[in-house]
């Protein structure tokens, strides 16, 4: 309760790293042709999103691999489920995601009228997910005192008439909000209750650091010295009284664990080459296959 998240606690997975996993298991299955154990992962996949426990939920970089691999095996049925379920996805507000709704409404368009049946895809990753920032924010109290942020941007959601780019952001919104009230109450309590602790171990260099100062100034002025005992103690205080920040930081840090080899963004596309996807033409990051 009171020292830092994750100090004495195993890592729990996100949902979105459940289903990743998933995939990832899916995909190798299929790599080596055993389409039964491929779709056992897609249908654990389907159970990972609903799951009854407080780090759930559905994520658009998961369905849409979910729906290109049901297609890769051919279950055009169960990919029109994915493809439906994207398109209709609450939480996609901003404007490019306008772009991947559009994308899964034709996909399910084009199921229904029984184009594109089995369609080929290929699936890319681009670069890495981007480290983490955190500092104090405290105009939100809903979503806890932190301001999380990725030290690079992501990409840009990209539709083409041949593939999607989608990026993990909304992966990052699942850490950036975890200690907030409505995600995570427990981890949003144990938040507020280290706040009063932080700002009381943060007072203790200040006060030692203004302690040093006094007692040595003090000690050159007995002991007529010529000041160089005061010199000494003013900035062995200063530096003292400096480390509060560190001291505060360190007592109130959050739980910004995660999988860090995930792709920042993920590719899908029905050409053969990626130099023939728009989507990947300009893409400055590693692009590797997956799929």
């Amino acid at each position: 309760m009171f020292v830092p998240d994750g100090t004495f606690i195993e890592y729990v997975m996100e949902s979105y790293e459940r289903g990743y996993l998933s995939l990832l298991l899916a995909s190798s299955y299929l790599r080596v042709h055993k389409e039964q154990e491929a779709k056992v992962e897609l249908r654990t996949l389907d159970h990972e999103l609903f799951a009854p426990i407080y780090n759930y939920g559905e994520d658009p970089v998961n369905l849409l691999l979910s729906a290109v691999l049901w297609e890769q095996l051919g279950e055009s049925g169960e990919a029109r489920v994915d493809w439906l379920r994207l398109r209709d996805l609450p939480g996609l507000t901003k404007k490019e995601d306008e772009a991947l709704r559009q994308f899964a409404g034709e996909r399910v368009s084009r199921i229904d009228s029984g184009d594109d049946a089995g369609a080929s895809w290929r699936v890319y990753r681009i670069g890495t997910f981007p480290q983490l920032d955190w500092d104090l924010h405290f105009t939100n109290s809903t979503s806890g005192y932190f301001s999380i942020t990725p030290k690079q941007p992501f990409l840009k959601t990209c539709a083409s008439e041949s593939g999607l780019r989608l990026s993990t952001e909304s992966w990052f919104e699942k850490i950036a909000m975890r200690h907030s009230q409505a995600y995570h109450p427990l981890l949003n309590f144990q938040t507020w209750i280290r706040l009063p602790l932080g700002l009381t171990y943060s007072l203790i260099p200040l006060a030692a650091g203004a302690g040093v100062m006094v007692g040595g100034c003090l000690l050159d002025a007995a002991g007529d010295g010529k000041g160089a005992l005061c010199e000494l103690s003013v900035i062995g205080g200063v530096a003292l009284m400096s480390t509060a920040h560190e001291v505060l930081e360190g007592a109130l840090r959050p739980d910004l664990r995660h999988w860090e080899e995930v792709p920042a963004a993920v590719v899908v596309t029905r050409v053969s080459e990626p130099k023939q996807e728009p989507c990947l033409a300009h893409v400055k990051s590693t692009v590797q296959r997956m799929l």
